[in-house]
C-alpha cells in the first residue's frame, strides 16, 4: 500500500498555514504559509473610509479562503504527493473569531448592502470592544446565580461569543436581524470545504457557554440580558454539536477545484488552535500543562473532574481529548508584547547593528539580554499591554514597567517584558494548584517556544519546572492533521481514536529546559514584587489604568469630532 497523508490547516492571527503529514510516522512532509491579504483590521474597513472604534479587531473571510487556495496546492506540489493518497483534512482557528452569515454560509460583509457596516465583518479573538456587554453579562449572571459562571473562572470575556453578539445587537440591530448564523470561523471554514454546517463542541464549550450535560444557558437568562436575545440559541446558533475528531463531511466538487484535493476526501470538524495542539505533543493524560506561545499564549490542561479555578477561561468535558475535562487559561499579550517594543522603543543604533550583522532585531536583543544577570536591570513589568486574560479576566488593564532610570537599556527592558510573561504564567500555575488541579509537567509549543531558548529558560527558572518543547514548529496544524486522520478512520489508513494517533504522530524534542537553582532563587524574590503589583493594580486597589484608558478614549472621541467639524 502507498503511504497515506493528512493535511492540517492552522488559521492564526496574521496568517494561515497548511502542513502535509505522513499518517504512519507524524513526519511533516511539506509546509506552506499565506499571510492574510487584509491582516487584522483595527482602524478601517477595506473601503479605507469606514473608521473602526476603539479596541476593534476584524478580519476578512476571503483571506481565509485564500489560505485554502494557495497553501494546500503548494504542499501537494512541493511534496509530489498525489491527492489520491491524502485521506483527510482538518482545520483549527483562533477563537473566539466569529462572524454573521446567511443560511447558506455567505458572510454578511460580502453583501453590498452590509459591506460598510463594521458589525457585518468577522470579529477576531482580540476584538475587545464588547467589554461593556461582558461586564453586564457577568453582573446579571451572578445576580441570577447562573451555574455556568464558575466554570469560566467567574467572568465572561469580551473576546467570547455572547458579549460579541450582544454588541452587534446593541449597535447594529439590523445586522443581528439579517444574520441567520452566528458562527465560529473554525466551523465556517470547515463548512466551505464540505458544504455542510457541522459545529463542534470545543468553541461552543469554551466560547459559547455550552455544557455537555446542561447545554446552553436558558432562554430566561438570555431574556434577562436583553428581551431580543431570548431566542438567540435557537435562531442564530445550532444545538447539533459534534465531538472532536468527528467527520464533518467530505471535500465537495467546488472545494476540490479550490484546493486540488480529491472530491470525497474526509474533513473533520473544526477545532481551536490551542486545544488541537494537546495530542500533537503527545499529551494524553492529566497533570501536563501545554503552553501554546505566540502573539498571545493559551494554556491547555487535562483533568479527571470538573474543578472551579478562579480566572480560568473555561473547563469543558471532552473539550480537547475525549474522556477528560480540559481546562483553558491564557495570556493576552506575549509575542505582541515584544513586537510592540521593537517597533516603538528600539533606537536606530540597535537596528543598524542588527542589519550589519545580518540578524533579526529580536535575536540581537536576546543576545544582549542573555548577558545580563537575573535582577541586574532593577526592573519589573506587568504583562498587560493587551489586557489580562487569566487570572484577572480584565481587558481594561494596561501595561506597566517599574524601576526605569536614565541608565536603563533596551535589552534590559526587553528582558523584563519576557520575565513579566513568565511571572504571569506562574500566577496561572499557582491558581490551578491551589484549586485542586495538579500541574506536574510543563510543555510548550508554537513559533516562539520552538525558536527561543532564552525565553524558555527564563520560563523554566521562574516556574521552577522543566519544560518540554513540541517537536513541530507548526503544532496546531499537526494536531489538526491528526484529528483528520481520526475522521478518515482506520479503514482509509488513519486511526480509530486520537489516542492511537498521538502515540505515533505526537512528539517532543529531545532537548528540554531545566531550572537553574541560583536563577530560581533570584526569580522568587522578583516574583514577589510582581505579585504585589499584580494585586495592587489588578484587584481594585488602584484603578488608575482604567481611569487613564477612559480619559484616552474621551480625548480620542473629542479629537475625531473636531476633525469632522473642520471638514
Amino acid at each position: 500500500m502507498s503511504r497515506k497523508y493528512t493535511i492540517g490547516v492552522d488559521f492564526g492571527t496574521l496568517s494561515g498555514r497548511a502542513v502535509l503529514v505522513d499518517v504512519s510516522t507524524g513526519e511533516e512532509i511539506a509546509t506552506s504559509v499565506k499571510e492574510y491579504t487584509h491582516g487584522v483590521m483595527s482602524d478601517y474597513l477595506p473601503d479605507k473610509v469606514t473608521k473602526l472604534g476603539h479596541d476593534w479587531a476584524l478580519q476578512h473571510p476571503k483571506d481565509w479562503l485564500e489560505v485554502f487556495e494557495e497553501t494546500i496546492p503548494k504542499v501537494l506540489k512541493e511534496s509530489g504527493v498525489s491527492p489520491d493518497d491524502v485521506i483527510g483534512v482538518g482545520v483549527d482557528f483562533t477563537a473566539c473569531t466569529i462572524l454573521p452569515s446567511d443560511s447558506m454560509g455567505v458572510p454578511l460583509c460580502l453583501k453590498d448592502e452590509y459591506k460598510s457596516n463594521p458589525h457585518a465583518w468577522p470579529k477576531l479573538w482580540k476584538h475587545h470592544a464588547a467589554q461593556d456587554e461582558a461586564n453586564k453579562i457577568n453582573l446579571i449572571a451572578k445576580e441570577r446565580g447562573e451555574k455556568f459562571v464558575n466554570r469560566y473562572g467567574g467572568k465572561q470575556s469580551s473576546e467570547w461569543e455572547v458579549a460579541k453578539v450582544w454588541q452587534v445587537l446593541n449597535e447594529a440591530p439590523e445586522i443581528y436581524e439579517a444574520m441567520d448564523r452566528w458562527i465560529e470561523a473554525a466551523d465556517w471554514v470547515t463548512w466551505q470545504l464540505t458544504g455542510v454546517e457541522k459545529r463542534q463542541i470545543c468553541t461552543a464549550g469554551y466560547k459559547g457557554i455550552w455544557h455537555k450535560q446542561e447545554g446552553y444557558p436558558s432562554k430566561e437568562f438570555f431574556k434577562a440580558l436583553d428581551p431580543r436575545l431570548e431566542n438567540y440559541v435557537e435562531e442564530k446558533l445550532s444545538k447539533d454539536l459534534y465531538p472532536l475528531g468527528s467527520k464533518a463531511g467530505e471535500i465537495t466538487k467546488e472545494a476540490a477545484l479550490m484546493t486540488g484535493l480529491k472530491q470525497g476526501t474526509a474533513v473533520c470538524v473544526g477545532n481551536v488552535d490551542a486545544h488541537v495542539s494537546i495530542p500533537a505533543v503527545g499529551i494524553t493524560e492529566p497533570g501536563k500543562m501545554l503552553m501554546i506561545v505566540g502573539t498571545s499564549t493559551c494554556d491547555i490542561l487535562l483533568g479527571t473532574e470538573e474543578k472551579i479555578v478562579p480566572g480560568m477561561c473555561g473547563v469543558v468535558e471532552d473539550g480537547a481529548m475525549p474522556g477528560y475535562f480540559a481546562y483553558e487559561s491564557g495570556q493576552s499579550c506575549v509575542g505582541d508584547h515584544f513586537d510592540w517594543f521593537v517597533k516603538n522603543c528600539v533606537p536606530s543604533s540597535y537596528m543598524e547593528e542588527a542589519c550589519k550583522r545580518g540578524i533579526n532585531i529580536h535575536k540581537l536583543l536576546r543576545e544582549k539580554a542573555s548577558a545580563l544577570e537575573v535582577g541586574e536591570s532593577g526592573l519589573v513589568a506587568l504583562d498587560w499591554w493587551n489586557g489580562n486574560r487569566s487570572v484577572l479576566v480584565d481587558v481594561d488593564l494596561t501595561g506597566l514597567i517599574i524601576g526605569l532610570t536614565l541608565q536603563s537599556k533596551p535589552e534590559e527592558i526587553y528582558r523584563t517584558l519576557i520575565e513579566a510573561t513568565a511571572y504571569g504564567k506562574r500566577i496561572i500555575i499557582e491558581i490551578f494548584r491551589e484549586s485542586g488541579v495538579p500541574i506536574n509537567e510543563l510543555y510548550a509549543c508554537g513559533g516562539i517556544a520552538s525558536k527561543d531558548d532564552f525565553m524558555m529558560q527564563i520560563y523554566a527558572d521562574v516556574t521552577n519546572m522543566e519544560i518540554r518543547i513540541g517537536a513541530s514548529s507548526q503544532t496546531p496544524a499537526l494536531g489538526a492533521a491528526m484529528f483528520a486522520a481520526v475522521a478518515a478512520g482506520k479503514e482509509r489508513g488513519g486511526y480509530d481514536s486520537i489516542f492511537e494517533a498521538a502515540k505515533v504522530m505526537g512528539k517532543v524534542k529531545e532537548k528540554s529546559f531545566r531550572p537553574i537553582p541560583e536563577n530560581v532563587e533570584m526569580y522568587n524574590r522578583l516574583y514577589e514584587q510582581y505579585k504585589i503589583l499584580h494585586d495592587y493594580f489588578g484587584r481594585g486597589h488602584n484603578d488608575v489604568m482604567k481611569k487613564l484608558k477612559k480619559i484616552k478614549e474621551e480625548a480620542s472621541i473629542y479629537k475625531d469630532q473636531m476633525v469632522k467639524e473642520e471638514v
